[in-house]
């Protein structure tokens, strides 16, 4: 257990306030909390983000975004100094990922921030456990991870896709839809988001009046796409990387337009070079993450850092992972990686009864006062579960409308 002890010269000071005060000797005195007893701790943080490969325009606001972190858990002066080592994670065709990780274990890290990529991670969780490191990835989605024999020694702030499955399950509920035709990208994912989809959609009510797979790459769906649509469903969820395009020529020959249509898999983005124009008009398409146009000051703060920055993906999610890092280390007062892991589920919130808190300052602050911390970041509320999984991370919902321009629903 952790020794505790009040600060030197607490009593002696009371005493004189009493005098001071005009008080009487025996009145009760004002309840105090007593401050842990530590050293000063030095936490290593390797960042495993892309710099190269097919990834790489998505590293340059995640590495600023460790940066702001250790910046913010430094200048709180609470007792741990957190140090930022970078190295490239490449994409899951080199091994550069893997050499990387080599150097930051040497170099002493204990706590790896990514890879982005789930590819990239399966290439070195084996490697980052073996050490006896954490691993905290801001992008890895698949349920692979949920799985892993990893010593509880592997998180994540990105949500498992199973979430993102869950969610547009609701939501298609939610828009008043009866009956469903999902047609759905073999491993994609898979098991666990269209199980999940599926589940969220029949416990409002609806029904799946046909479920069809697909192999990925495939560039065709008229034939799925007939079999789906035979049952008469009301709408259809296509899922899948480009099961958008593949989809939409045959559902809009048979007349679903956009307003009875769904998308998991489909890129937030200007799809006019890639899809017919007005085909998807009204359709939703789910995305994991907040809404980053919302999140104005910390961008700004991104921006001091990397005036050059473009996209934010994946930055809110490495802020967190960094701040939970040095959270738990505090929480634990170590520094070795299996400590660290042990406190992460208490500060994030999933286990125990923490006080709120939104900032490393604040959440520092309970703990050196002796309490417990729910930390809610910049990404959402977090709260890990006993996989490691976030279970209040945020999935948002974006409408497409003419032009193939899009907005965020919720």
């Amino acid at each position: 257990m952790m020794s505790r002890t009040v600060f030197p010269g607490a009593a002696a000071a009371v005493a004189l306030l009493l005098v001071l005060t005009g008080c009487a000797p025996d009145a009760a005195p004002e309840p105090t909390v007593e401050a842990l007893d530590r050293a000063p701790l030095a936490l290593s943080v390797g960042t495993l983000l892309p710099k190269t490969g097919a990834m790489a325009s998505f590293g340059p606001a995640a590495e600023a975004a460790a940066e702001l972190a250790a910046g913010d858990i430094n200048t709180a002066d609470a007792g741990i100094t957190v140090t930022i080592t970078s190295a490239d994670s490449g994409d899951a065709k080199t091994d550069t990922s893997i050499e990387s990780t080599t150097t930051l274990l040497d170099g002493g890290a204990s706590v790896i921030v990514g890879a982005i990529s789930d590819n990239v991670s399966r290439k070195v969780l084996d490697q980052i456990v073996s050490a006896g490191a954490v691993e905290i990835s801001p992008g890895n989605t698949s349920t692979d991870f949920t799985r892993a024999a990893d010593h509880d020694l592997y998180w994540r702030t990105a949500p498992s896709c199973v979430l993102e499955g869950d969610a547009m399950g609701k939501q298609i509920a939610a828009d008043g839809v009866k009956t469903l035709g999902v047609v759905y990208e073999t491993g994609f994912c898979e098991p666990g988001l269209p199980e999940a989809l599926t589940a969220a959609f029949e416990r409002a009510g609806g029904k799946v009046a046909a479920s069809v797979p697909y192999a990925a790459g495939t560039s065709d769906l008229k034939a799925q796409v007939a079999t789906a649509i035979e049952a008469k469903p009301e709408a259809v969820v296509v899922v899948g990387s480009k099961g958008a395009q593949a989809s939409v020529p045959a559902l809009a020959a048979a007349k679903y337009d956009g307003s009875h249509l769904y998308f998991v898999g489909l890129s937030i983005a200007n799809h006019s070079a890639d899809i017919p124009a007005g085909a998807i008009t009204g359709s939703i398409a789910s995305m994991p993450g907040l809404d980053i146009s919302k999140l104005g000051d910390f961008t700004d703060r991104l921006l001091d850092i990397n005036p050059a920055l473009k996209d934010f993906s994946y930055a809110a999610e490495t802020y967190d992972a960094v701040v939970l890092a040095a959270l738990a280390a505090l929480a634990a007062n170590s520094t070795k990686g299996a400590d660290i892991a042990a406190s992460l589920r208490e500060v994030s919130g999933g286990e125990g009864k923490g006080t709120k808190a939104s900032d490393f300052a604040s959440a520092a602050k309970i703990i050196l006062d002796g309490g417990t911390v729910d930390y809610d970041g910049v990404s959402g509320e977090i709260t890990f579960d006993a996989k490691g999984d976030p279970q209040g991370a945020v999935i948002g919902m974006y409408r497409y409308g003419k032009d193939n321009a899009f907005e965020r629903i919720n």
